[in-house]
């Protein structure tokens, strides 16, 4: 199984509050324990007991705008990462084994920790997602955690570079503009595949089995919220079910556009400047080997590093699949609307109180929170659209919006996949179809509709009007007038046959 987190780091900035002026020098707060670790830019003092480096610390003083970090599953995707970039340099002859094996080892020791401690594990992962647009800020990060904890792992003195130096062998090969897209994707990929597709395919089943069981009772449909001609209990499921057998398509096309098209390899701009020409096939065969995705080398960097049309698809596809769940829970929500002034069809479990002040009152949370979800997940659409923009985002030969585009993505998936799980677990396994609600189909007065090739549409419709004046069913004012044969009248009004192919209605909307 794939060894990525499930749920979004959820910490806060420790304060609020501008640093000191000793504690701005220094890169942390006034009165902490520090080591002091030197980048290209020179020293930076670092809390002693973090694994990140001087280059993270700057990042951290630069960006202190929301107290959220880079999703966790992406700062695994990039562990995974790295560690196949070490194999694929290995394989390849481009890193000495000592070194390819302490990155190995050391992406190996953190994944692990992931598992075991993720939110511990992620303080060393500290830089806000609104940061520089290519991620570069997350991709030293990462290299620097990386090098410092195979430090630790030989005995060494973390900031030391020994055995590894963050840019000159956890980064052999590549650059942020190739490992940051890259990573967002693998992470998306990963999650659809391990998260939101077998979610929705248990939705999918939940609503299959109430289809199936409902399929025998005959209920009145509606369209425009009137009432319409009869349809069948199972027929309205087996459209949700429908629905969620798309959904879970859509999922896994969302899953194989992130998974083929791999920017790495492509370095800073896509030439693929200081990487062995074969290093991003050979990752991508690594990535696919581990995780059991079929990974693929972008067929032209230069495209898949200047854009995120790739992301922009792939939440395309998340954002249909929220609106049809917005569909299901939609319907059900007022199917069960009463219980006793409303449609009130099915009952919805009971969950919790549903009002302060009425006694009594049950409400559709369930339903309601997944329309809410919805919501997040169109409006991360829209962001990830905007990150994806010429006039944004995708400037050059390089997107500058990747951070937000990978938060909004990994945001929508998540969400996805627990209320799909939700909605499942905790409506409609336990949804109760009520006994009368089949028995409003006779007053139904769109039973006329079977009578109007025997009589004309015309006189269906007068006959409609006028057994609603008097309050009679169809049944009754048409017996009254002898309108039609009362054997032949019995076969028209049979509601159970007017729900199959070939039933005496006209189709219509």
């Amino acid at each position: 199984m794939p060894r990525f987190p499930t749920e979004r780091n959820m910490a806060k900035r420790t304060s609020s509050k501008r640093p000191t002026e000793s504690a701005a020098k220094t890169g942390t707060k006034s009165g902490t324990k520090t080591r002091i670790e030197s980048d290209s830019m020179g020293e930076m003092h670092v809390q002693a007991d973090l694994l990140h480096g001087a280059t993270t610390q700057r990042a951290v003083l630069n960006f202190p705008v929301s107290g959220r970090t880079v999703p966790p599953a992406v700062i695994a995707a990039y562990l995974e990462l790295k560690r196949a970039c070490a194999m694929a340099n290995l394989k390849l002859k481009e890193l000495p084994r000592d070194k390819a094996d302490a990155i190995v080892a050391s992406c190996e020791r953190l994944l692990e920790d992931f598992a075991d401690r993720r939110a511990e594990v992620m303080r060393h992962f500290p830089i806000d997602v609104y940061q520089t647009g290519s991620g570069t800020s997350t991709n030293m990060n990462v290299n620097e955690v990386i090098a410092n904890t195979a430090s630790l792992m030989r005995g060494k003195k973390i900031g030391s570079k020994d055995p590894l130096h963050p840019n000159d062998h956890v980064n052999y090969g590549q650059s942020s503009n190739d490992t940051f897209p890259t990573a967002m994707q693998v992470a998306g990929a990963v999650a659809i595949d391990g998260q939101l597709v077998p979610a929705l395919k248990r939705l999918h089943k939940a609503l299959d089995a109430k289809a199936k069981a409902w399929d025998r009772h005959v209920k009145i449909g509606r369209t425009h919220l009137m009432d319409a001609t009869p349809i069948r209990v199972g027929q309205v499921f087996s459209g949700y079910a429908a629905a969620v057998a798309y959904a879970v398509a859509r999922a896994e096309l969302a899953r194989d556009v992130l998974a083929t098209n791999l920017p790495i390899g492509g370095t800073a701009v896509g030439t693929g400047i200081n990487a062995n020409p074969r290093f991003g096939r050979t990752v991508a065969a690594i990535l696919s080997k581990d995780l059991k995705i079929g990974f693929q080398e972008a067929e032209n960097h230069f495209e898949a590093q200047a854009t995120r049309d790739c992301c922009v698809e792939a939440s395309g596809l998340l954002k249909t699949i929220a609106v049809s769940l917005t569909k299901v829970a939609n319907d059900v929500r007022w199917l069960g609307s009463g219980p006793r002034c409303g449609l009130g069809e099915l009952t919805l479990p009971a969950t919790q109180p549903g009002s302060s002040i009425m006694p009594g009152k049950v409400n559709p949370v369930i339903c309601e929170s997944v329309m809410m979800v919805a919501c997040r997940v169109i409006g991360n659409d829209a962001s990830i659209s905007m990150g994806g923009l010429g006039g944004v985002g995708s400037l050059l030969e390089l997107n500058v919006a990747m951070p937000l585009i990978a938060n909004d993505l990994c945001e929508s998936i998540e969400l996805l996949a627990n209320a799909c799980d939700m909605l499942r677990e905790k409506c409609i396994e336990d949804l109760e179809l009520r006994p009368d609600a089949t028995q409003t189909v006779e007053r139904s007065l769109m039973m006329v509709t079977s009578l109007a090739p025997v009589i004309g549409y015309d006189n269906a419709a007068k006959v409609a009007k006028e057994a609603f004046k008097s309050g009679e069913t169809i049944r009754a004012y048409v017996l009254r007038n002898k309108l039609v044969d009362p054997k032949q009248l019995d076969r028209l009004l049979d509601p159970t046959a007017m729900t199959k192919p070939g039933g005496k209605g006209p189709g219509g909307g």
